[in-house]
C-alpha cells in the first residue's frame, strides 16, 4: 500500500527494492528472531519496540537473536513495512512476492500470517553484510547512526493534502461538485480496505446521467459511484471500472492515502499532469541518490 516505505526499508537493509517484507497495518505483529537479523522499519509509527527498548524508523537495526519486536499504538500513520536483509522467502506468482488474499495465492499460501508461521529469509547480499558489520562494531552498537534523508520520508498526516490530476470525466461533474472535489474535506470510511477508500462528505453529482463500460483503473484513480460518494482505488483494485473517473491521485501521494485510517480526513489540490510527473521524477531521482549513497558508504560492496 505504501511503497515508498516499502522501497526505502528495503534500500536500508542492501536489499533489492522489489524485495519481500512485511506490511503491517494498525496492530503489527509480535516477531521473535531466531537468528541475528539486519532490519528496517519504514512508513507509520507504530510504537514499535525490541525487547523493551524504543526502535527508530528509517533507519537499520541489527536485531540480536532471541529478540522480539514488538508493536504498540499507531502513533503516525497505520502502516509499517519491515525489511529483512535479503528478503522474505516466498514464491515468485506473476512476477510478484506479494499475497493476494482475495485470491488466495502469492506469500504464505495465500493467506493472512498467523500465529506460529516461520518466516526464512533469502540470502543477504554484500551490502547487506557490509551494513550488519558496521552496526556490529559502530560507536552505536545494533542501531545506524545514519537514516534515510526528510525526501525519502512522506509527510504522512489524518488530515492529508493530496494532489489529484484531471480524471477521464472530470469535466463532467456537476458546476458545484466539481468545486466541491477540491474544496472539501473528506472523510475516510469505515467500510474502506485495500481494494479501495469509500470517502465520506458531500455527495459528488455529474452534470447528467451516464452510462458507461469498463475502463481501465490504476492504483490511485478516483471512481464516482450512482451515489455521490468517491472511491479511491488502492494497491489490491480490480483492474477495470465502471464507475466514472473523477480524478487519478499523483503516485507521489499514494503513501499519503495509504497511510490514512478510518475517520482521518484527505482534501484534494488539483495540479497538472506535468507537474505530477515532475513529482514522479523528483522522487525517482532521490531514491537514486539514496541507493548510490548506501553503496558509497558501504565500499566492501564492491569488493
Amino acid at each position: 500500500m505504501d511503497r515508498v516505505a516499502h522501497r526505502v526499508a528495503n534500500l536500508l537493509v542492501g536489499n533489492n527494492e522489489g524485495a519481500a517484507a512485511l506490511e503491517a497495518t494498525l496492530i503489527g505483529p509480535t516477531v521473535l528472531f531466531d537468528e541475528q537479523t539486519l532490519i528496517a522499519l519504514a512508513g507509520a509509527d507504530l510504537d514499535a519496540t525490541i525487547d523493551g527498548s524504543r526502535v527508530a524508523r528509517w533507519a537499520p537495526r541489527l536485531v540480536p537473536a532471541g529478540a522480539t519486536l514488538r508493536f504498540g499504538r499507531a502513533v503516525t500513520g497505520c502502516r509499517v513495512s519491515i525489511a529483512v536483509a535479503g528478503g522474505i522467502e516466498v514464491p515468485l506468482v506473476f512476477g510478484s512476492r506479494s499475497t493476494y488474499l482475495r485470491a488466495g495465492f502469492g506469500g504464505m499460501d495465500g493467506r493472512a500470517l498467523r500465529p506460529g508461521d516461520v518466516l526464512e529469509a533469502r540470502k543477504p547480499s554484500r551490502l547487506s553484510e557490509s551494513i550488519a558489520a558496521s552496526l556490529r562494531g559502530g560507536a552505536h552498537p545494533m542501531h545506524g547512526a545514519w537514516s534515510a534523508g526528510a525526501a525519502l520520508r512522506p509527510a504522512y498526516s489524518g488530515d492529508a493534502v493530496v494532489r489529484l490530476i484531471e480524471g477521464a470525466h472530470t469535466t463532467e461533474l456537476a458546476p458545484a461538485s466539481r468545486d466541491a472535489l477540491t474544496e472539501r474535506r473528506f472523510r475516510v470510511s469505515p467500510s474502506s480496505d485495500r481494494m479501495g477508500y469509500r470517502l465520506e462528505g458531500e455527495a459528488l453529482a455529474l452534470r447528467a446521467p451516464r452510462e458507461m463500460l469498463s475502463e481501465a483503473v490504476a492504483f490511485g484513480t478516483v471512481q464516482l459511484p450512482p451515489g455521490g460518494a468517491p472511491i479511491v482505488l488502492m494497491a489490491d483494485r480490480q483492474t477495470t471500472g465502471g464507475y466514472p473517473r473523477i480524478g487519478e491521485v499523483a503516485s507521489v501521494d499514494l503513501p499519503l492515502v495509504a497511510q490514512l485510517k478510518p475517520g482521518d480526513q484527505l482534501r484534494f489540490r488539483m495540479i497538472s499532469l506535468a507537474e505530477a510527473q515532475q513529482l514522479f521524477l523528483e522522487l525517482e531521482r532521490d531514491l537514486a541518490q539514496a541507493r548510490l549513497a548506501i553503496a558509497l558508504r558501504f565500499p566492501a560492496n564492491r569488493h
